[in-house]
């Protein structure tokens, strides 16, 4: 059966599970099914669902293709199982002769290390079992994923899939390939020693003749016997000095030479040598794999208890949520430059972290979610600062679950690595936050598949070593180091988000996941705000619980902050409260907020303090001159200008009450109040100015958006992707003529009903009649089969042309039935 057809005669509803599973095969609609089937046999589409394939499904595809053309399902669960079946003594293939000797000193050495190829010195037994169930599972995703099709008694692979896999299962190349490239009176000498008395070229005979390499194989000695060993299970080509050199069976002298005499190794290069296929299968005693497995390697660590664990990661996840809340408030009043190689410099992320009383690489993450959120952005000018945006404030008002779930939504799809921070690129030079070098494709891809490893184990914090595990066994193309480290990186930055308690998946977690309502699982289990702090007398404030968000800024406005916990101690100081009064309080109005908000009356001390400041602050005007000194109170002015600490400021008394400067209103305001005064700034009306802490804002893109199922593909979209994909193919396949247009006026209508009575068509799978303008603005009449409409054009089969054709809605002119 050609695999054409083979796809023409697949269901719709199993068309639009292969486009659901491989969406880059619609991207963009092919034009009929001969084009899709063409798509899905390209090297790229193969190798990237390849990569999603497991540990077994992933065996069932290089089994077939090690063998020569289509094969039976009893013969492809003959070959499995004895994958599946048990080693003989010391972890010998059945049949395969016994390893003895050691390797020689010129033998090959293999391309990768010895964990990759599995010899790690100790013998394993697979898992015995029936592979049939597995196997059907298997061929029946690898149909769905159009990798394999025929019927049960002639199973085989999709077009380009054998080209696609390199090395399959370890195995070599053929015979016939292998020695394609050397040369033809080189191969009749070979023949001629191994299989003398042959006809045919000598590629051929040579070729025949590794079909049954035992004899060959018992010619050699212990030590080349040996050699041969390190390449059975791949990877199945080694590096040797001078390998293309000329040997004869008879001249051979070392255990290499004896190899290459008999065919049994391969020169691929001046010093690269590959085992023939056809040895390899014999080595390792018919069986394609070893040690696989036909389920996934069980999960191990400690188990929790999900109560207790749902608890702890709903605190985490609230700490976080106020971690970027705090940031985003302090980078309003103080924000970071930017630096010219775009990022955030070692030094802000270092205060940063000071001031959110987090660790370098929490605080990293803490940037880089809410800038991927869309809460911060880089603005400010020419030199540019990292500044809060509007979203932000839309942000800030939302319910605190909803807020976590934007926040954990971001982190699960962003393509930035916060865990990279602080390491070195491949020039040497330092990764900072918000660097763009910090994105990595795979990262989204990582952290779910990662999630999905602790969503089989509920109550269980696998450890890393076992989640590696799975995650070798569910997607063994992509491994290696970096893989490894982006899974590290995943979960300890779902424990910091609070996706995770203790190690294992939270209930909220899962709905996140699962793409249900977070929020509403969320939201039972985070601390109640309260609204009220206990003043004492030392000037201090605890707040018992988390405050609510206008009261959390308030106080930290008002008060810095001491101490963090279960309770968050604050303390007043003369700082602070003309902090407060520099925003724009008056004096009577922070007495009063601390009356209301207290659960204890304001202590005596408290009050004297904020009333002492506040008469004390802005009897001091600076103005520019470059600056000035102005003060109704001549005996204040006279104490300043006697102060010798202000001999650096240069000051020039104009009159009775004004005090002139040259230096600048800013540095004249912080050198007054390093003094022990509290000036305020005023405009050049006279006007006092206020510093609005929370006013700085910036215009950010908006936060990627997630897409609404798994592979990024809406239903709708690929419901009619299919029924233009068949649409297309039936006008491919009849070559129609093109149908007259019926008679009548052409159809009017308004646009939104147009519209409406388009997705109806197209929902139900009905031809229609159009009035369409034509270029030139004349009415023409169209008998259409519609598809999908997107972006201002509708997709259909034109029956009047005979064809496809896209047309713009703009120019519909109105729709009728037939």
């Amino acid at each position: 059966m050609e695999f054409t057809e083979w796809i023409r005669g697949r269901t719709d509803e199993q068309l639009r599970a292969l486009v659901a599973a491989r969406p880059e095969l619609i991207t963009p609609v092919p034009a009929h099914l001969e084009g899709l089937a063409s798509r899905a046999g390209s090297p790229s589409a193969i190798g990237r669902v390849l990569d999603r394939l497991d540990r077994f499904t992933l065996a069932v595809v290089e089994t077939l293709a090690v063998q020569d053309g289509p094969v039976s399902k009893q013969a492809l669960s003959d070959l499995i199982g004895a994958a599946l079946a048990t080693d003989g003594p010391g972890g010998t293939p059945p049949g395969a002769a016994p390893r003895t000797g050691t390797p020689a000193a010129d033998a090959p050495r293999a391309a990768t290390s010895s964990a990759r190829n599995g010899r790690n010195g100790r013998s394993r037994t697979p898992r015995a079992g029936d592979p049939d169930p597995a196997l059907t599972a298997a061929l029946g995703r690898l149909a769905e994923l159009a990798l394999v099709y025929g019927p049960d008694d002639a199973l085989d692979l999709g077009p380009g899939v054998r080209k696609v896999l390199e090395d399959p299962a370890g195995l070599g190349p053929k015979a016939v390939d292998v020695f394609r490239h050397h040369a033809p009176e080189l191969l009749d000498e070979m023949a001629d020693d191994i299989a003398p008395g042959t006809q045919g070229s000598g590629k051929e005979r040579l070729a025949t003749a590794l079909t049954e390499p035992a004899a060959l194989i018992e010619a050699v000695s212990a030590e080349a016997r040996g050699a041969l060993d390190q390449l059975v299970w791949g990877p199945p080509t080694g590096r040797v000095p001078n390998a293309r050199r000329e040997v004869r069976v008879a001249s051979a002298r070392s255990p290499i030479e004896e190899l290459l005499a008999r065919g049994l190794l391969a020169a691929t290069g001046e010093e690269s040598v590959a085992l023939p296929r056809e040895v390899g299968l014999h080595l390792r005693g018919g069986r394609v794999h070893r040690d696989l497995m036909a389920v996934p390697p069980p999960l191990e660590g400690a188990s929790r208890d999900r109560d207790l664990a749902d608890r702890t990661a709903a605190g985490q996840a609230f700490s976080f949520v106020r971690s970027v809340e705090e940031l985003c408030e302090r980078w309003s009043a103080e924000p970071p430059g930017v630096l010219r190689t775009g990022g955030l410099g070692v030094r802000d992320l270092k205060r940063t972290a000071t001031d959110l009383d987090l660790p370098e690489w929490v605080a990293a993450l803490v940037v880089e979610v809410a800038h991927a959120a869309g809460l911060i952005a880089a603005g400010g000018g020419v030199d540019g600062e990292w500044l809060p945006t509007s979203g932000y404030d839309l942000w800030r008002v939302r319910a605190t679950a909803e807020r976590w779930v934007t926040l954990a939504v971001t982190w699960l799809h962003m393509d930035r690595l916060p865990g990279l921070v602080g390491e070195r690129d491949e020039r040497d030079r330092p990764l900072n936050a918000l660097h763009a070098d910090l994105r990595r494709a795979s990262a989204p891809g990582v952290r779910a598949a990662t999630l999905s490893v602790l969503a089989a184990a509920p109550g269980l914090a696998p450890d890393r070593d076992s989640v590696l595990g799975r995650l070798a066994w569910e997607q063994p193309r992509r491994r290696g180091p970096l893989r490894e480290q982006l899974t590290e990186f995943a979960l300890r930055e779902a424990e910091q988000i609070g996706v995770t308690g203790l190690g294992a998946l939270s209930g909220h977690g899962r709905a996140l996941i699962d793409g249900s309502d977070a929020a509403r699982v969320l939201a039972p289990l985070l601390p109640e705000p309260v609204d009220h702090v206990l003043l004492q007398a030392d000037l201090t404030a605890v707040a018992p619980g988390p405050l609510t968000s206008e009261l959390n800024r308030w106080m930290t406005l008002t008060a810095d902050v001491e101490s963090k916990g279960g309770a968050t101690v604050y303390r007043f100081s003369e700082g602070s409260i003309r902090r407060a009064l520099d925003a724009g309080h008056g004096g009577e109005e922070l007495v009063s907020m601390l009356a209301r908000h207290s659960a204890t009356p304001v202590p005596q001390a408290l009050s004297y303090l904020v009333t002492d400041v506040a008469r004390r602050h802005g009897r001091i005007r600076v103005g520019t001159a470059s600056a000035y000194i102005r003060c109704d109170d001549p005996a204040l002015l006279d104490q300043i200008t006697a102060d010798r600490r202000a001999a650096a400021l240069r000051l020039r008394r104009l009159a009775p009450t004004v005090i002139a400067s040259r230096s600048s209103r800013a540095a004249l305001v912080d050198s007054l109040r390093a003094m022990g005064y509290a000036p305020v700034a005023e405009s050049l009306d006279g006007d006092v100015i206020i510093s609005q802490l929370d006013s700085r804002r910036t215009e950010g893109p908006a936060p990627a958006r997630v897409a609404s199922s798994a592979n990024g593909l809406d239903p709708e979209v690929i419901t009619a992707a299919v029924r233009a994909l068949r649409a297309g193919d039936a006008a491919h396949l009849s070559r129609r003529e093109p149908s007259a247009a019926p008679g009548g006026q052409v159809p009017r209508g308004p646009a939104t009903a147009t519209i409406s009575a388009l997705q109806d068509a197209i929902k139900q799978g009905i031809r229609v009649w159009i009035g369409y303008l034509d270029s030139q603005g004349n009415a023409t009449s169209r008998i259409l089969e519609p598809a999908r409409m997107e972006g201002g054009y509708l997709t259909a089969y034109d029956e009047t042309r005979a064809a496809v054709h896209r047309f713009a809605l703009h120019r519909i002119t109105g729709v009728a039935g037939l």
